[in-house]
Order: structure tokens, then C-alpha cells, then sequence
């Protein structure tokens, strides 16, 4: 489903990735660890197309087709979704009008026919169930006034309503508690199929007790130093980054 070769990256005119190679096939879930600085977020804002950021070398295949020649909006009708660290508010946009447009997006860009308010209410009713969402949370602006923990089951109805191809969810797990983290999984997990793949960004090992993945990449200084299970991630647990820092010194 996405092939990276090579990736070069820079932000400002400092480099930051400098040659990421991944595999990701559908079904998969890939976890990408790695200390602050690591580019780690780089990676996932290219991904989604962020524009701050410059290719300088390398290619990013989605499906066969070249990703980079793709402006985000572009990206996100072809299957490809971003869940934010730091989800942005967006004053006087209500949650269900804006995932109805977006919905509606997405069916226009397959040739389908858009829901109308009352099809999509329904719609939208039953995949807030996904991450036990409050109704009262569909007529407020989006996630003004939301909780952190609000804001990332916010992302994770997003995904449900929108069902990607490929999600990547940068550091969804920050700065939850560990019932909001459990429903942010669990609803990862239910909306995981054979025909998707998920790339979780993330510092912590414990995200990684509910969403099992199938590869853990270790990301520093802008490369991929190591590849595993999820046996490598309770192996950062229990040395710290120092040993990655360490072993990628001595290589």
C-alpha cells in the first residue's frame, strides 16, 4: 500500500529526515518510535502533504501512484488521513456540518451520491458508538472547548466516519488519561481491517499494550535504526532511548 524510498526531507532548510525506507502493507499496523527530534512528526505531516516541509530526495509511492505529486486535499479524497497531535479548533463550524462535508467529499470524488442531514445524522450516530462520543459534541464548533481527551476521540470519529486507507495517527495517545486512551484504542482497533493500514507515531511503549502492532521502527536522527516487534518497543521500555542513541553511535 505505501512504499517510501530513500525519503529526504527539511524543514527551514534543516534537514531532518535523511533516508527513510518503509514497507507498509494493507492490514498492517506499524508503530514509529524514537526520542524528540527524531522526525518522527516530520514524517506524518509529509505524509499528509504538509507544505512546510520540502522533499529533496526520495519517493513516496500510495498505492502505486506517486504521493508527493499529490496537494493534501488530493490525498485525503485518495484514502489518506492525518490525526493531529495537537487537534486545531475551528470556531463556528459545527463537529457533524463539518464531517458531513467531508463525507460528501469523499462520495463526490468515488461518484457517489451525498447524504443529505438526516441520512448523515444517523450515520454520524451510529460511528460516534466507535469512541463513545457524546451527541451534545456534534452541534459544538469543532473542538472548541473540547478536552484533550475529547479532542483525540474527535480524531478517531474522523477516521471512523471517513474510513482511510491509510491512517496516520501522530502521538494520539499524548497527554491521555488512561480510560480516554483505552476508548482512543479500542476505537483504532474496531476500525481495522484487511483492507486498510495505520502508522501510529508514538513515544510510549504503553499505546502500544492496546493497539498490537505488526512492525516497530525506531526513528533517530532522521533515519529508521532499527525494525522489530512489539518485543523492541518493551525493550526501549525497559533501556530508553540511550540505547538506541548508544548502539546507533557505535554502527
Amino acid at each position: 500500500m505505501l512504499e517510501i524510498r530513500d525519503l529526504h526531507a527539511t524543514v527551514d532548510g534543516k534537514e531532518i529526515l535523511r533516508g527513510i525506507n518503509l514497507s507498509i502493507k494493507k492490514g498492517e499496523i506499524h508503530a514509529i518510535m524514537g526520542p524528540n527530534g527524531s522526525g518522527k512528526s516530520t514524517l506524518a505531516k509529509i505524509l499528509a502533504g504538509h507544505p512546510a516541509y520540502e522533499v529533496t530526495q526520495g519517493e513516496v509511492l500510495f498505492e502505486g501512484r506517486n504521493l508527493l505529486e499529490l496537494e493534501p486535499d488530493e490525498r485525503a479524497r485518495e484514502g489518506v488521513f492525518l490525526a493531529f497531535q495537537y487537534p486545531v479548533e475551528v470556531p463556528g463550524v459545527s463537529n457533524a456540518q463539518f464531517l458531513r462535508l467531508a463525507y460528501n467529499e469523499k462520495r463526490k470524488h468515488l461518484g457517489e451520491e451525498e447524504l443529505d442531514p438526516l441520512e448523515f445524522k444517523d450515520l454520524l450516530a451510529e460511528r460516534a458508538k466507535v469512541v463513545e462520543m457524546d451527541a451534545g459534541l456534534m452541534s459544538r464548533s469543532v473542538n472548541e472547548g473540547f478536552s484533550g481527551g475529547e479532542k483525540k476521540r474527535n480524531e478517531i470519529l474522523q477516521m471512523a466516519v471517513l474510513e482511510p486507507k491509510l491512517a496516520v495517527l501522530d502521538e494520539t495517545d499524548s497527554g491521555l488519561d488512561i480510560d480516554a486512551l483505552r476508548i482512543v484504542s479500542e476505537g483504532v482497533n474496531k476500525l481495522r481491517t484487511p483492507e486498510n493500514a495505520v502508522v501510529l507515531v508514538t513515544h510510549y511503549q504503553r499505546l502500544l499494550n492496546y493497539i498490537i502492532p505488526d512492525q516497530v521502527h525506531v526513528l533517530y536522527k532522521g533515519r529508521i535504526v532499527r525494525t522489530g516487534g512489539k518485543e523492541l518497543a518493551l525493550e526501549l521500555e525497559e533501556k530508553g532511548y540511550d540505547w538506541i542513541k548508544e548502539a546507533a553511535a557505535g554502527a
